[in-house]
Parts: structure tokens; sequence; C-alpha cells
């Protein structure tokens, strides 16, 4: 496809400066962009590449001219700016997504309720009572359990295990790998064994979540798991029982959240950061990567460390950490000063 450089200032709302006829056929990094590539530059580090860049265009912030005479278009966020232009371009890609349709390895359960313009790919295994909203997308060798409910437009690739009693909400997008609704890690200690407890609770996955590749959300005890709308879950995370993750929450890879806790609206936690059972995280919290939060925290919180603490005390132990060789050979010195000092005094008596 190809668009004028004005036609795309009038999709992202921005101001073109240079030639409005511009043509543009795709999207490129700066640094790799040719004849026909629309690009960005969203921070000053950037700015030196509009003299090197072959892009026929670029997305700029407010006030930023180039030397070399490239047509821009001024824009109070680049780099939301060239998202759209992105989903632009990506949109016309019309091979990369399945027509509706249910193939013929696709196996339905009983009573199974399908919207329209659904896509179910091969060897899908829909069970019982399911529901399956408008416009939803399903890749090969996904398992959609009993009485479970998917949202419509909502986007799961292959490989996904949806076990029984799950809803999952609208254009959520779950990548391959998934397990949602498997049981946790719930025993009580009896004698010398480990007695299963039983998981008879659900999972409710809200609207526009987006779940990462091998990315494993337990079923409650009793009760829900709730992931609320919004989340982000990047890939290689643990989500267990009971857990609720509060609304436009992101969860970077291979961090864990143990059972029974409740993480706040709009909190951050780092990759391979994690938390104890049972405790509550305020919202607007960011938890630093490979912290370990050990007890719960007000809203507005930014911690790091093991065991977690605010961040600038944080930082100050780790400073004096670094200083322990050297204090430690000072103490030594000192240590020998005061021997030689008693020795002394001794002798003087």
């Amino acid at each position: 496809m190809s668009v004028t450089l004005s036609e795309i200032g009038r999709l992202i709302g921005g101001d073109v400066i240079g030639d409005g006829d511009t043509t543009i056929t795709n999207v490129a990094g700066i640094e790799k962009a040719g004849t026909g590539d629309i690009t960005f530059v969203a921070n000053s580090r950037c700015l030196p590449l509009l003299k090197t860049t072959g892009a026929s265009a670029v997305i700029v912030g407010r006030g930023v001219r180039s030397d070399k005479g490239i047509p821009l278009i001024e824009t109070d966020n680049p780099y939301f700016a060239f998202v759209k232009v992105m989903e632009l371009f990506a949109s016309k890609d019309d091979d990369l997504s399945p027509s509706p349709g249910i193939h013929a390895t696709v196996v339905l359960g009983k009573n199974v309720k399908i919207g329209n313009k659904v896509s179910l790919q091969p060897y899908v295994v829909i069970d019982d009572n399911v529901e399956i909203g408008d416009n939803v997308i399903i890749y090969p060798n996904t398992y959609i359990g009993k009485k479970s409910r998917i949202g419509e437009e909502t986007l799961i690739y292959s490989g996904v295990t949806i076990r029984e009693k799950t809803e999952i909400g609208k254009r959520t997008i779950i990548h391959s790998g998934v397990v949602i609704g498997g049981d946790g890690l719930g025993f009580i200690p009896v004698g010398r064994i480990h007695y299963k407890i039983p998981h008879i609770g659900t999972v409710i996955i809200g609207d526009d979540v987006e779940i990462g590749a091998n990315v494993t959300i337990d079923r409650a005890t009793i009760g829900e798991t709730i992931i609320e709308k919004g989340v982000k879950i990047d890939n290689l995370v643990q989500i267990a029982h009971n857990v609720v993750v509060g609304e436009n929450s992101m969860i970077v890879a291979q961090a864990g959240i143990s059972g029974s806790t409740i993480i706040g609206k709009r909190v951050t936690m780092a990759g391979q950061s994690g938390t104890i059972g049972h405790i509550k995280i305020g919202d607007n919290t960011t938890i630093a990567s490979r912290a370990v939060v050990t007890k719960s925290l007000p809203p507005n919180s930014f911690v790091s460390g093991v065991p977690a603490r605010p961040h600038q005390e944080e930082q100050r132990i780790k400073a004096a950490r670094q200083r322990l060789p050297q204090l430690r050979q000072t103490v030594r010195e000192l240590l020998k000063r005061v021997e030689k000092l008693e020795n002394k005094l001794s002798a003087n008596d």
C-alpha cells in the first residue's frame, strides 16, 4: 500500500512540515529506514540520526526540524503517533489473518455457541457448553474447556490451554503456550504427605488484556483468580491461585505472584520480581527488577531489593555495601591501634 504524508498527518493529528505529497509505502526504524519509509524520533538522544537517516519522512516532537530538509510530521507524542501508523500498514496485510470459518479437524462439544465471523483453525478442541463471541480467532492445537466463555474479537494463538469455566473478555490477546485455569500449588501437610486441596474456583480475564507466551494463570481454590481490564503480561509469568491483578497493570517477564496477593491498579512489576502470598500492593506502585515483596505496600510506592524496601533506601544500602571491603580494612587497622594503646597502658600500670 502507499499513502501520502498529508494523509498520515490527518490520521495521527500531526502537522506536516515539508512536502505533503511525499509517498509512504512502509514503516521502519530510523537507522534502517530507506526511500518510501516513515520513521520517528521520540527523544533527544536520537535527534542526531535525523542527519543520517534514509527515510522519506520522520515523525517528530514539537519544534524539531531537520537540516537535511526531510519532510516531518510534528506531534505531541511521536512514539504513539508512529504506533498508529504501524497499525495502518498492519491492517492492510490481509495475508496474516485467517478467514472466518471452522476447519474440518476442529472438535466441537455439545451445546457450543459460536458467534459471527469466527475462525477456528486446525485441531482446535472446544468442549461442551462453551460460548465464543463474534470475530474471535483461535489458532491450531488450542483447547477450550467446558463452560468457558470467550469474548468478541479475542485472538488466541496456537497451543493454548484454557481450562473449564474460564471467562475471557473482549479484545484480549493470548499468545502461544499459555495455560489458564490449571490447579495452583494447593496442598495440606498431613503426616508425611502433601494432601491436595481441590481447586473448584475459576479464572476471569477482563477486556483488552494481553497475555504473553508461556504464561500460567492458576484457577482459584474457591472463588476467582482475576486479571482486570487492560492488564499486560509479558512472557513466562506465573500468577497463582486467587490473585487479583488490577486494571492497566504491567507484569514483566519471569515475574511471579504468589497466592491470594492483590495487585492494585496501574502497578508495574519488572522482570523477575515477585511477591509472597496474601499481601496487597497499592495502586501506581513500581516493583523493580528482581525485587521480592514480603509485605503489603501503600499506593505510589517504588521498591527494589531483597527484601523489597523503598528504592532510595535500597540504593543507600547498596552504596554502603560497595564500601564494605574498605570499611573492614579500616576496622582492622583501628583494632590494631586500640590493641597497641591497651598494651601501652598495661605496661605503664
